[in-house]
C-alpha cells in the first residue's frame, strides 16, 4: 500500500472538488454542444439492454400466468363448495316438495277434488302509458281477433298488474293495481287473513278491511283471494311494507314502472265490471 506525505493528500483533496466539477460542467457543455451524440448514446444503450429486457420478460409473463391460474383454481375451489352446499340444499328441498305434493295428492284423491280448469291467455305488448280517465292504466296492442274480454287478468313474469277495463278491436285498456279505482281481494299469506287492497294513485297500494284481530306483517306476502269470483285465489300481489306514517301498503311484485309483455289471463270469471265489481270503483278523475 503506497502511503502519501501529509502534504500530497492536502494537495489531492483541494484539486478534487474543482476536477469533479471541471469534469461535470465538460459534460454538461458536451450534452449541449452535440444533443443529437447524446441521443444516439441513450438509443444505443437502449438498444443493447432490450434483448435482455426481452428474455427476462417472457419468464415473468409466464410466472404472472401461473400466479393468475393458482388465484383461478382456489377461486374454483371456494366457488365449487359453494355450489355442493347449494346442490345440498336444492336436494333436501326437493325431497320435501316431493313429499309434500304426494301428501297433497293423498288429500285431494281423499276429498275427490275436482281441480280449476287451466286458463288460457293472450299475450300483448304495452304500446302506451295513457290512463285516459284512469290515472294508473295502460294501453296494449293485442291484434285484430283478439278474443279478450273485460275483467281478464293482466300478469307480467313477476305477478298482479291489474284488470282489462276497456276492450277495442285492435286494443285493451289495464287498469293497474295501483289506480285510485282499483279494489282487489288479498289474502296475506302467513296469517291467511283478508284484507282488500286499494289504489292509492302513488307507487304502493293499501290494505284496508282486514281481518279483526289480524294485522299486516312487514314482509309478508299478499296473495289474491276468490272472494266474490272476481280473482282466482293465489296470484302473487308483492309484499306488506308500512309507511312512514305507519300505514300497511303493498310493494307490488309486477314491475309497474316498466311493463313492456302482459299476458292476459281468461279463468272464466265474470267480465262484467262495474262500481260494484271488486276490481273497480266508480271511476275518478285523474290526479
Amino acid at each position: 500500500m503506497i502511503r502519501l506525505s501529509i502534504p500530497v493528500r492536502q494537495a489531492l483533496a483541494k484539486i478534487t472538488l474543482p476536477v469533479l466539477m471541471a469534469a461535470a460542467f465538460g459534460l454538461m457543455l458536451l450534452g449541449k454542444a452535440d444533443t443529437v451524440m447524446a441521443e444516439r448514446a441513450r438509443m444505443a444503450l437502449s438498444d443493447a439492454v432490450a434483448p435482455i429486457y426481452g428474455v427476462l420478460a417472457e419468464p415473468i409473463a409466464r410466472l404472472r400466468e401461473v400466479a393468475d391460474g393458482a388465484r383461478h383454481l382456489l377461486s374454483l375451489a371456494s366457488e365449487n363448495a359453494r355450489l355442493r352446499e347449494e346442490n345440498e340444499q336444492l336436494r333436501k328441498w326437493q325431497a320435501i316438495a316431493l313429499a309434500l305434493d304426494a301428501e297433497n295428492g293423498a288429500f285431494k284423491a281423499n276429498l275427490r277434488w275436482i281441480p280449476d280448469p287451466t286458463a288460457s291467455f293472450v299475450t300483448a305488448r304495452v304500446v302506451a302509458d295513457a290512463g285516459g280517465v284512469y290515472a294508473r292504466a295502460v294501453l296494449l296492442s293485442a291484434g285484430p281477433n283478439h278474443g279478450i274480454t273485460k275483467g281478464q287478468i293482466a300478469l307480467d313474469d313477476r305477478g298482479l298488474v291489474g284488470r282489462v277495463t276497456e276492450v277495442g278491436a285492435r286494443t285493451v285498456r289495464v287498469l293497474l293495481l295501483t289506480d285510485l279505482n282499483s279494489r282487489i281481494p288479498v289474502i296475506l299469506e302467513s296469517s291467511r287473513g283478508r284484507a282488500i287492497l286499494t289504489g292509492t294513485n302513488g307507487p304502493r297500494p293499501r290494505l284496508n278491511y282486514w281481518t279483526e284481530g289480524v294485522r299486516p306483517v312487514e314482509g309478508e306476502r299478499v296473495v289474491t283471494s276468490a272472494e266474490a269470483n272476481a280473482f282466482p285465489a293465489g296470484l302473487p300481489v308483492g309484499t306488506v311494507h308500512y309507511s312512514a306514517q305507519n300505514v300497511p301498503e303493498v310493494e307490488p311484485a309486477a314491475q309497474l314502472g316498466r311493463l313492456e309483455i302482459l299476458r292476459l289471463f281468461n279463468y272464466g270469471l265474470r267480465d262484467a265490471l262495474g262500481p260494484e265489481a271488486p276490481g273497480t270503483g266508480q271511476a275518478e278523475r285523474r290526479h
